[in-house]
């Protein structure tokens, strides 16, 4: 019988390491652990998973890569300043804080590497294995938290991509929180398939198409014909100024307007704009006009507002996935992690995109789990 990873120390390796979500991730999981703060917004901490042999959060060892050279903790003060993380919570955290940032490592490409895709890949799944083989790792994952960049345009594979194969080479499940190509590049396709790992993504649901993948199915339970569905946000940080970019604007978008095309049966007029703005951080705002009709034609008019902070929101399903698909890889299980879809706007595999459903296709993979720590696995 192995040792169930609730006993052993696993690698939580995060590409776009000091960012914010990265951040507020490693941050949130010392402060948690430390009983600093409770868990919200952590399903893997309700009784839904309990006793599915996840592993423990105090067992997470974090690293990562990135092009940005800022440490973790003044990162982790400028997030206080910004109202993401509490007054004095830096201070209380900082060893962990301080170990997490010694284990980051310089990402790429960046203007002018001289190293070409097979040499970075090399470099990236190198630098993943040294963290396992360094700190007595039982396994790591990979998860993809950086700025969503731009759709390829070639057949040169994008950063996001070449940390994906990376991810696979070192022997490592991948999650991709971000709309960028990652393991959906078909260069990859074959890699992702004879590679015996689980993976998931893509694109965290984690504010307006989370309210999206609620409403949609709700009007076509009660037979209403939406007319046209029409969006805006609002952001700033280091995702607003990504999505400043049309292209890589699309790719985020691409995700929103899907889901309202699978849960209401087909796509409705309107379009979602995002508005980079800079003075708003880390804080996005998102309004939807939904112009419906019911009985007898009557006309009306749904109109929603979500205000929320993008890292305090994403970090918790971050933590989920990571200890989710590491625990996947610890059973034995491989290719798209369709269950998982309960997290992402793009969810890889088969699966519902109605929040209801997606949430019932997770509660099966929590029994499946629990079933598989009685089997001793």
């Amino acid at each position: 019988m192995s040792a169930s990873l609730s006993d052993s120390r696993v690698g939580v390796w995060l590409i776009g390491a000091r960012g914010s979500v990265a951040t507020t991730v490693i941050a949130g999981c010392a402060a948690v652990t430390a009983g600093l703060h409770a868990p919200t917004g952590m399903v893997t901490e309700t009784d839904l998973f309990a006793d599915c042999g996840l592993p423990a959060l105090s067992s997470l060892v974090f690293g990562g890569h990135d092009t940005v050279g800022c440490p973790l903790p003044k990162r982790a003060e400028a997030l206080v300043a910004a109202g993401v993380l509490s007054h004095g919570l830096p201070s209380a955290i900082a060893a962990e804080l301080e170990a997490a940032d010694r284990e980051i490592r310089p990402g790429g490409p960046v203007p002018g590497d001289t190293r070409d895709q097979a040499d970075l890949v090399d470099a990236f799944a190198t630098d993943i294995r040294d963290l396992v083989r360094r700190c007595g790792l039982t396994r790591a994952v990979v998860v993809n938290v950086a700025s969503t960049e731009p759709a390829p345009a070639g057949t040169a594979l994008p950063p996001s991509s070449l940390y994906a194969a990376a991810a696979l080479r070192a022997g490592c499940p991948y999650v991709n929180f971000t709309p960028s190509t990652g393991l959906h590049h078909p260069a990859l396709a074959t890699l992702a398939e004879s590679s015996g790992l689980p993976y998931a993504g893509r694109d965290g649901k984690t504010g307006q198409t989370l309210l999206r993948s609620v409403l949609g199915p709700m009007f076509a339970q009660r037979a209403l014909t939406v007319r046209a569905w029409s969006g805006t946000n609002l952001l700033g940080g280091g995702d607003g100024a990504a999505l400043a970019d049309p292209a890589a604007a699309a790719a985020k978008n691409a995700g929103k307007e899907r889901v309202l095309a699978d849960t209401l049966g087909a796509a409705p007029e309107g379009e979602t704009h995002i508005d980079d703005v800079p003075s708003l951080g880390d804080w996005k705002t998102a309004w939807d006009h939904i112009a419906f009709d019911g009985f007898l034609g009557t006309r009306m008019i749904l109109q929603t507002t979500w205000q929320g902070c993008d890292s305090a929101l994403a970090a918790p399903l971050v933590l989920d996935l990571a200890r989710l698909a590491t625990r996947a890889h610890e059973t034995g299980l491989t290719g798209p992690l369709s269950e998982l879809g309960f997290y992402f706007k793009d969810p890889m595999g088969e699966g519902p995109s109605a929040l209801g459903e997606q949430y019932a296709a997770l509660a099966g993979f929590a029994g499946r789990l629990r079933g598989l720590v009685g089997e001793g696995r």
